[in-house]
């Protein structure tokens, strides 16, 4: 008997503090219409607490919605490139703040295509009997690395977390197939210079985001396009037998591609990223937790996943929901209100960065 991995859990978590893209026009040079036209955000959020905390919530709610108990959980798996620190990982963090005490704790860093890969992983571990119950996050404090100083990058991303219980089931659902690849001879386009590599003794406080967009959406297009042809074809399936599309939420003209790609109608295609920007490896989560909790997941749909991210890491999914489309208990916590706003916390960041800008301009003089 073929054992699958059920989704029986969802939650999400969203910082409550709110930056529009007229907060940023303030202090960069941008514009609402600028930054709607091209990428279709509006707004997105700035946490107040580390990734490990948001996550937690996710994870709380997630569980809530499962009806599970965190000592029931044998895996929690964390998809982040923005850890709260190098050693220990995220993943144990969530492990204490929610009290399980018997689970196996990691992270996975796909960037933006974290969380499916993630998906990938924790399904394999289910379907070879390895483990049962299952915890799978996505969560990225994304604004606290961000360069502010620059336009291109700054406006796209956001801070927030989701997360999903994954079951072992003796009925069809979950995901049923994936493919998941790398492009790394381009994996310079989508990069962060920080980490071990990175001369701490000289370093200046800039934390250097590069992003060449063209590059990034030209190799995303074909990316996503070969995953998803590959589980097309793996599970025999057409695009008349998708009923919601539920794409990683990078750019708005890069998922109405998919959409028509897919031929999944605008009202089947999950989209927030005008809410939320671009959360990297918690935009799947927190898309499929608004998607059941909005009504346009029903039970037994079909849905299809597209992702992409640094490395350049890509693929796709095809999963099929279960019958229980409304959480057991209630799966509605949410952060506590900061006391900085979203300005207050990001624009010290971006004097400083500009600051050290000029000063290390001054010193190649």
């Amino acid at each position: 008997m073929t054992t699958y991995a059920e989704i029986t859990g969802w939650g999400k978590c969203l910082p409550p503090a709110i930056m529009t893209n007229d907060d940023l026009a303030t202090f960069l040079d941008t514009s609402d219409e600028w930054i709607r036209t091209r990428t279709g955000i509006e707004e997105r959020r700035v946490s107040h607490v580390g990734t490990s905390e948001m996550a937690a919530v996710a994870a709380r709610n997630a569980l809530a919605a499962a009806g599970l108990d965190a000592n029931e959980l044998d895996l929690i798996i964390v998809g982040t490139c923005t850890a709260d620190e190098v050693i220990p990982n995220v993943a144990s963090a969530v492990q204490q703040k929610i009290g399980s005490k018997h689970a196996a704790a990691f992270d996975l860093n796909a960037a933006c295509s974290s969380f499916l890969y993630g998906m990938h992983m924790a399904t394999q571990a289910i379907r070879t009997g390895a483990h049962r119950n299952v915890l799978l996050i996505g969560a990225e404090r994304l604004t606290r690395i961000l360069d502010w100083t620059r336009r291109e990058s700054a406006v796209l991303f956001g801070d927030g977390a989701g997360a999903m219980v994954l079951q072992a089931s003796d009925t069809e659902s979950g995901l049923l197939s994936s493919h998941i690849s790398c492009d790394a001879d381009a994996r310079d386009v989508l990069s962060l210079d920080f980490g071990t590599s990175f001369n701490r003794f000289e370093f200046d406080g800039i934390m250097q985001f590069d992003f060449v967009g063209q590059e990034i959406f030209k190799r995303a297009v074909k990316g996503m396009s070969n995953a998803l042809e590959k589980v097309f074809a793996e599970t025999g399936m057409t695009t008349n037998d998708v009923d919601a599309l539920i794409p990683h939420q990078a750019n708005k003209r890069l998922i109405d591609f998919l959409a028509k790609l897919c031929k999944v109608p605008s009202d089947k295609t999950v989209i927030n990223i005008e809410k939320y920007g671009n959360t990297s490896s918690a935009t799947l989560p927190i898309a499929f937790a608004e998607a059941v909790d909005s009504g346009v997941i029903k039970p037994g749909d079909t849905i299809v996943s597209a992702v992409f991210g640094g490395g350049l890491t890509c693929g796709a999914g095809m999963i099929k929901w279960g019958q229980r489309v409304t959480p057991i208990k209630p799966n509605q916590e949410q952060l506590p209100a900061g006391e900085l706003s979203a300005l207050d916390m990001i624009v010290p960041m971006h004097e400083k960065t500009k600051a050290a800008w000029q000063a290390r301009a001054e010193a190649k003089k």
